[in-house]
């Protein structure tokens, strides 16, 4: 019996199993937002609470280590949840890295003491864990997601189940908004006083952090296989088949039809060739480090554009000296949702509705184009946004949620997209979660880099350095590295099959192989 259910994928009409699968796939990418943008607020909350003596800041070394941790372990969670995903499935190991997300979000909220080392040290540990939990899920929903839609969607549904992230930071901005709110009217707070009871707050918004992934568990688990595993990795074709009737409004009899009618699709005999052989970088290794590159290259600038917004609330917010510690939470947090609402989520929206029309390389080399220009428009004149006039602080907003919309309509949605379609599918979760696990290294890069070095004075324990000018003007060039590497290295995957895609990389290589042996 020949397979038809690749085909039937490619082709098939759009049905509700589709939107399901971007809620179900969307809550880890809408968990690892929550934390991302969530821990600014209550790293606030801790000075408060933990470091009067400190001018109310946590020291330098302390939030290092506390973002550090949580990318560390997202970069530990992506290469080895990506490998076992190709090799023992993705949807067994598909739930666990949400289990995982779902119990150290707890865990964070209920660091098991209330002195200040103990702390941030069991904070620290949970962190790790629930980073282990996001890497792994980054390739896991981004290739479940890519081999269950047709190709000529296919962009469309893993963008938009990225954009689950920018509902993440909505959402983590109202909750932080709603508990502080509360926490405000309630207690004795003041500019000079933090009651002990912040300790309750700070631990609050962690935990529900984890209720939405929590509630989508079942569902996880109750997914079928990818039927492009089943079929071309474990070469259960009949299972792939079954498995998919189940979702998909589509008999298994459809799926399954004689090889003799001449209308099996195009599947190609396993690869032979081991991981990182030979014969791997020959087909694959350019695409493996245009897909690493440009991730390490957008995460250095959008994790260091994001942690630069303590700079920006210095002349846009109040100062720590003249409000308490849940008004100083709140603010940051209406903040971040301000500037969510008005250049994030349209970003990831605009990239939903476009990237199947115009393809995911032009939106990335534009995205990291227009994010070079709204770097240098904000970095060049700084000195001149930073002043005291209205106009010049809006007119610097309107730059810096520039600066977002492309990157969210642009390589911070592309990035997590391409990988899933490049590589056969017995590589395609590892090399994904190698190329996300590099992204988290330019996290690293971005986000620790840049609290050490965008101060152009000693101040709170950090030494004087670049300077926040001077840092978003290197972002910059930055910036444009990341379109060159893309112009040159980066291949059109759009409007392809997966399998064509694959089959293209193996006729280069042949032909390649031939002309060497010819010569």
């Amino acid at each position: 019996m020949g397979l038809r259910v690749l085909s039937v994928l490619d082709t098939t009409k759009v049905q509700y199993y589709h939107f399901k699968a971007i809620i179900i796939a969307g809550m880890g990418l809408f968990t690892d937002s929550y934390d991302l943008f969530c821990i600014a607020p209550v790293t606030i909350l801790l000075g408060r609470i933990y470091y009067p003596h400190n001018n109310y800041k946590v020291p330098p070394v302390v939030a290092s280590t506390m973002l550090g941790v949580a990318l560390l372990g997202t970069i530990i969670g992506q290469l080895i949840f990506g490998r076992l995903g190709d090799l023992i499935g993705r949807r067994r190991v598909y739930g666990i890295a949400l289990a995982l997300m779902v119990l150290s979000s707890f865990g964070c909220g209920f660091s098991v003491c209330t002195s200040r080392s103990c702390v941030l040290v069991s904070l620290s540990f949970f962190r790790f864990i629930l980073g282990i939990g996001i890497g792994g899920d980054y390739p896991l929903s981004a290739t479940l997601m890519s081999e269950f839609a047709n190709k000529t969607t296919r962009g469309a549904f893993i963008a938009a189940v990225f954009s689950m992230q920018g509902l993440g930071i909505l959402f983590g901005s109202t909750v932080i908004m709603v508990v502080c709110a509360i926490f405000d009217r309630v207690t004795d707070a003041s500019i000079d006083h933090t009651p002990m009871v912040a300790d309750l707050a700070w631990r609050i918004i962690l935990m529900i952090g984890a209720v939405p992934a929590a509630i989508t568990f079942y569902w996880r688990m109750m997914m079928p296989e990818s039927a492009r595993y089943t079929a071309l990795v474990e070469h259960n074709v009949v299972q792939a088949a079954k498995d998919m009737e189940k979702v998909i409004e589509i008999s298994m009899a459809q799926m399954m039809e004689d090889t003799s009618s001449g209308t099996t699709p195009l599947i190609l005999p396993p690869p032979t060739y081991p991981l990182f052989s030979k014969q791997f970088l020959q087909r694959h290794g350019r695409d493996l480090f245009s897909c690493a590159a440009t991730w390490l290259i957008v995460d250095i600038i959008f994790y260091s554009t994001n942690l630069l917004q303590s700079h920006i609330y210095e002349f846009i917010l109040p100062k720590t000296q003249e409000v308490n510690a849940f008004r100083e939470a709140y603010n940051v947090a209406r903040f971040q949702a301000i500037v969510a609402a008005c250049s994030t989520l349209p970003g990831y929206w605009v990239t939903v509705f476009l990237i199947d029309r115009i393809g995911r390389r032009k939106i990335q080399i534009l995205g990291f184009a227009f994010m070079a220009f709204g770097l240098f428009a904000t970095g060049g004149p700084y000195s001149f946004w930073k002043g005291n006039s209205t106009s010049a602080r809006n007119g610097f907003m309107i730059f810096y949620g520039l600066i977002f919309f492309f990157c969210n309509f642009g390589p911070n949605t592309t990035t997590f997209i391409v990988p899933a379609e490049l590589f056969p599918a017995r590589f395609r979760t590892t090399c994904h979660g190698i190329s996300g696990a590099f992204g988290k290294v330019g996290a690293i890069i971005g986000a620790i880099g840049v609290l050490w070095a965008s101060h152009d004075k000693k101040t709170e324990g950090y030494p004087k350095a670049l300077g926040v000018k001077n840092t978003l003007v290197i972002l910059g060039v930055i910036s444009l590295v990341g379109a060159v590497v893309t112009y040159f290295f980066t291949p059109e995957t759009n409007g392809r099959s997966l399998e064509e895609n694959e089959h293209e990389h193996d006729e280069n290589a042949n032909a390649n192989e031939n002309g060497s042996a010819n010569a």
